[in-house]
């Protein structure tokens, strides 16, 4: 069932796309994906990733995440490739929504490891080598070791790479020497895409020879996160000073707000409200900002967005 071998790699600035919810906190807001997708594309990225952390994934229902990818495929319409995050606790379910995500047109697949049982090394390869046989899609490795308190080593990933069908890996450990260690480890392999998540560290990674950034607040401003990568890429360091600047305003002041270990998913989307792209329905277990927050995020995403007009 293995897909065929990718003869391209993936780069650039692809976002993992928030999934906008109704009032019920349950239910897709079909319109605001549509909404969400468009944003995206008239900002120029190179693709979208739905289904990530981002993406609340694991809160949501295996209906909403057929949903989801049946929806942004159709509202993409080719014109950027779709990446769709399949990670899951049963390599089942995670076959059934790459193959949900195959028949919708996404170019992808992207699993981090499971998140319950504690994976050995030796364990995680043999899941992932056997996942990719299963797979119609080509497979981005996902590293989150915050939230799957699994770590793919360097050494893991380099055997990975070996198999066809898995094509890159997408590091959201924020740690810049692991990131580093696979570059140099992974330079002669033309195919394999290494992207990283925290976009604190974007342009450093593409200066050190990365492929881009899946980064949450492309999900506000596109714009900026793609002139950022194109700054690195051109290694232009006062224009990628001057960026950096408002990606890390916009760290500091949108996913900090409150004392939550949500902050960032609360901030992401009320942002997003705030700018009047979707609504700032979050899912259970997690709950939207009450007032007082929510003056905060709006006031800062508007001194934000000014900022950002000026620059781009």
């Amino acid at each position: 069932m293995s897909a065929q071998t990718i003869n391209t790699i993936f780069s650039g600035i692809i976002p993992p796309m928030v999934t906008p919810l109704l009032s019920d906190n349950l239910t897709l807001d079909v319109n605001g994906a549509k909404n969400l997708v468009e944003h995206l594309i008239a900002g120029g990225v190179h693709g979208i990733f739905i289904l990530g952390t981002t993406g609340e994934s694991t809160s949501l229902s295996y209906k909403t995440r057929e949903q989801l990818i049946v929806e942004s495929c159709k509202a993409v319409n080719g014109r950027v490739p779709v990446f769709v995050g399949i990670t899951d606790t049963s390599i089942e379910e995670s076959i059934h929504l790459a193959i949900i995500a195959k028949k919708a047109g996404a170019a992808a697949v992207v699993a981090a490891p499971p998140y319950y049982y504690g994976l050995g090394q030796e364990e995680l390869y043999k899941y992932y080598w056997s996942l990719a046989d299963q797979l119609t899609l080509p497979l981005f490795l996902y590293n989150m070791p915050s939230h799957t308190k699994i770590n793919i080593d360097v050494k893991t990933v380099v055997r990975l790479s070996e198999h066809s069908n898995i094509i890159g890996l997408k590091d959201s450990s924020a740690n810049a020497v692991y990131f580093q260690s696979l570059v140099y480890l992974l330079k002669a392999k033309e195919n394999f895409s290494l992207l990283v998540g925290p976009e604190e560290i974007t342009a450093e990674t593409v200066l050190m020879g990365g492929n881009g950034g899946v980064n949450g607040g492309a999900n506000l401003f596109p714009k900026l996160y793609v002139a950022l990568y194109h700054a690195a890429i051109a290694k232009d360091f006062e224009r990628i000073e001057e960026l950096q600047t408002l990606v890390m305003e916009i760290s500091t002041k949108i996913y900090t707000v409150g004392s939550y270990g949500s902050s960032y998913l609360k901030g992401l989307k009320g942002a997003l409200a705030a700018l009047g792209i979707i609504n700032a329905n979050i899912a259970a277990p997690f709950t939207t900002f009450d007032e007082k927050e929510m003056v905060k995020v709006i006031a800062n995403i508007k001194e934000i967005e000014i900022k950002v007009n000026s620059a781009l």
